[in-house]
């Protein structure tokens, strides 16, 4: 079957004893045992496992074409097991530009774990090969990258991974499996905040993590979520999994409207730059190219001329896109990075992100022209 047929229907049922079409919300916190003290339903305790999330694990499995998926509470829940599964000792790569909440799981929740950790340019792979060491377990990959849409050539960082007996990790949240499936390429697990395109209304967080197959990392992720706790609720699950119906026609409206923005914007006399992989001036727009089918996401990044002062006063000045973190959603969102991440952080001060919503995408242009030229 198709994308859309799968997203539709994988992990759904009709209902047996109502026959409704709408998935029911299981919000039991426990399930009774059999006579002979067994769970012949699958289920005995909601942490353990639950039937919305269970179906949304499933769907989000099969549209990666992975073999499972584990959901949680957050991207960040998803990115702390992990990392939980590693060792003292153990190495770990990270692209130089990752997430920033990422480094601070990183630096601060995880600092006297004996983690060894680098941070390279991903895009560099030869910076990636020098950055391996003998206790190489794990190699972060972040593709496009938050907030500079850098590309990563997924297949060449799987193989460098796969030399040096590591795990290879792609976070896809600015693509979705929509655009990209990471696990084609070689990559051994991959992980999305599903607050983002996943659930795509604004209206919920979580995480999923899927792997291509069976490995040791999946597996002590999966005790963490079973023992630790951090899972989603059933009702965030559901959530979830009613924006995947739509996954498939968001995702190529936001890619298209994207492309016309940063057409109109590469051209703008106010905009120094404009990132944007589906651009051909874009550096890693041959990879995008390679990896990415139907579109080049909803997201991108600009440079406007001047410095925080002009930036900030252009995101003041907008009318439809909305000043807020986060993105997927359908409204338009734009926001000064830098000042969300604080003073450490490594991107340049007249930076916007832009998160493309499905509004009209002349409106759009209409606003940021405004906004910019005021």
């Amino acid at each position: 079957m198709k994308f859309e047929t799968l997203a539709i229907h994988t992990g759904r049922h009709i209902d047996p004893l109502t026959k409704a079409v709408a998935q029911p919300i299981h919000l039991s916190s426990t399930f009774q045992r059999d006579a002979d003290g067994e769970y012949s339903s699958g289920f005995s305790y909601s942490r353990d496992d639950n039937p919305n999330r269970k179906a949304l694990e499933h769907c989000l499995a099969t549209l990666e074409g992975g073999k499972e998926g584990l959901a949680f509470a957050s991207g960040l829940a998803v990115a702390s097991a992990v990392l939980q599964g590693l060792e003292p000792g153990d190495h770990a790569i990270f692209p130089d530009d990752v997430y920033w909440a990422l480094r601070k799981v990183i630096g601060d929740v995880f600092k006297h774990a004996g983690l060894l950790v680098d941070y390279v340019d991903m895009t560099d792979l030869d910076a990636v090969r020098a950055a391996i060491r003998p206790a190489t377990r794990l190699v972060w990959v972040e593709s496009p990258s938050n907030p500079l849409l850098k590309i990563t050539d997924l297949a060449a960082v799987a193989q460098i991974a796969r030399d040096a007996k590591a795990i290879s990790l792609c976070d896809g949240t600015f693509a979705s499996p929509v655009l990209q499936r990471p696990l084609a390429h070689g990559i051994d697990l991959v992980m999305h905040s599903t607050t983002k395109y996943i659930g795509g209304h604004s209206d919920v967080v979580g995480g999923i993590l899927v792997t291509k197959n069976d490995n040791y990392l999946f597996e002590r992720v999966r005790k963490s979520q079973k023992y630790g706790g951090a899972v989603p609720s059933p009702f965030d699950c559901w959530l979830a999994l009613r924006g995947v119906d739509t996954l498939a026609y968001r995702v190529r409206a936001h890619s298209e409207h994207a492309r016309m923005l940063a057409d109109y914007l590469s051209s703008h006399d106010m905009v120094e730059r404009v990132y944007y992989p589906g651009l051909p001036s874009h550096p890693g727009h041959a990879a995008a190219s390679r990896q990415m089918c139907g579109g080049f996401g909803g997201m991108m990044s600009i440079l406007v001329k001047g410095g925080k002062e002009e930036a900030v006063k252009v995101a003041a000045n907008v009318r439809i896109f909305i000043r807020a973190t986060s993105l997927g959603g359908t409204h338009s969102l734009i926001e000064h990075r830098a000042s969300v991440e604080g003073p450490a952080s490594k991107t340049p001060q007249n930076l916007l992100r832009l998160s493309i919503g499905l509004e009209h995408p002349q409106d759009l242009m209409d606003d940021l022209d405004a906004a910019l030229r005021s």
